[in-house]
């Protein structure tokens, strides 16, 4: 398979489509030797099903674990961490994984459980999880969906679950971009499954699926990330860390010259044009967010979007601080325990989405009867 290459295919026979498309991509070619040692990364955020629109259909990562014992693979790992605030083993369990590794007899690595050390990712030091070092060609399974902080998530991003949650965190004070774009000059990904099945486009904690059935697959994630922009009707350039990906020599922001093809196809399927993602921005004018983690704002915003459907946002006559810059301070309104010198704090770290919803809801009522 070529670096300029994008091969998708849809249906709904999820294992049999990726079995045809990775024959298409001739993978193992592409692997070689036999003993090699073979990363999995699927995107287990948080414990989802894949329905949700959050996390990566385990019919995916089966349909590649079958394709490689095929070709007399054995030496095949599944590495994810989920998001600080959730457990991975929850993850796995809830998304079936737990049944794949039983089923196949792969391991699973908990990448929150892992060791880690310290690595030059481009001139910019990163602690990474130590079970990275030891793969030999590395499989990234992302979803395809949308993010509340950078607008999509797919091929690049979901390298973080393979950082331990202490530099998560510190990801999130370094304003995202620069640090994902560094991590992934530090870890090559060899191969990228993309489960465009029924991602979220608003939030990629889901809730909000959009229907696609279609699973994709290249070599360059710069590209595919690209590609994915022009899906969501943004930009490369509104993605910042997507750019400084290509300066560090990760990839190709090069879609004119993309070769993007349908294979094996399976019924009436067609390229129809996804819908434009709103509510993250329509929300985002209710906040003011300084450094906070993914699952902190991640769970704040569904839970606005719960109180815009009931017309109860309307009311909120303060906006919502959030994030590690409010640690130490104090103000009126805030959800997360960066915020607990507030005078009105949702705690947790993070706090869940419904408690957020309500004790929210409850905030704006009682404010609401004050008048």
């Amino acid at each position: 398979m070529e670096k300029n290459q994008i091969f998708k295919i849809y249906g709904t026979d999820y294992k049999q489509m990726v079995r045809t498309l990775l024959k298409e991509c001739h993978l193992a070619e592409q692997i070689g030797d036999i003993n090699s040692r073979i990363g999995i990364k699927p995107n287990l955020v948080s414990p989802s099903e894949a329905s949700w629109g959050a996390t990566t259909h385990p019919e995916i990562v089966e349909g590649i674990i079958e394709y490689l014992q095929k070709y007399g693979y054995t030496r095949i790992s599944i590495l994810e961490g989920s998001w600080v605030g959730d457990k991975t083993a929850e993850a796995v369990e809830v998304c079936g994984y737990d049944k794949l590794v039983q089923k196949y007899g792969v391991e699973f690595l908990d990448m929150q459980k892992d060791s880690f050390h310290m690595k030059d990712c481009g001139g910019m030091e990163l602690a990474l999880c130590d079970s990275v070092s030891d793969i030999d060609f590395l499989i990234n399974v992302p979803v395809l969906k949308g993010h509340c902080q950078t607008k999509i998530t797919c091929a690049l991003k979901n390298m973080k679950g393979l950082i331990p949650n202490k530099e998560k965190k510190h990801f999130h004070a370094m304003g995202l971009h620069k640090p994902i774009a560094h991590l992934n000059a530090g870890i090559h990904q060899d191969f990228i499954v993309v489960d465009h099945i029924c991602g979220d486009l608003d939030f990629e904690d889901g809730g909000n699926p959009v229907v696609r059935n279609c699973i994709m697959a290249g070599v360059d994630p710069v590209l595919i990330d690209t590609y994915v922009c022009y899906l969501l009707h943004y930009k490369a350039e509104e993605v910042p860390y997507i750019i400084m990906a290509e300066q560090l020599g990760v990839g190709s922001t090069d879609l004119e010259n993309a070769d993007i093809r349908i294979c094996g196809q399976d019924g009436d399927w067609t390229d129809r044009e996804l819908p434009y993602a709103q509510k993250v921005v329509e929300l985002k004018d209710t906040v003011e967010e300084v450094e906070s983690c993914s699952a902190c704002y991640g769970y704040l915003l569904p839970a606005l979007q719960r109180l815009k459907e009931e017309q109860l946002l309307d009311k909120l006559d303060k906006r919502i601080c959030i994030g590690q810059g409010y640690r130490g301070k104090s103000g009126e309104l805030g959800v997360g325990l960066c915020t607990s010198g507030f005078a009105f704090c949702v705690k947790g770290c993070p706090p869940a989405e419904g408690q957020i919803y309500e004790e929210l809801k409850r905030y704006i009522l009682e404010k609401d009867n004050i008048k």
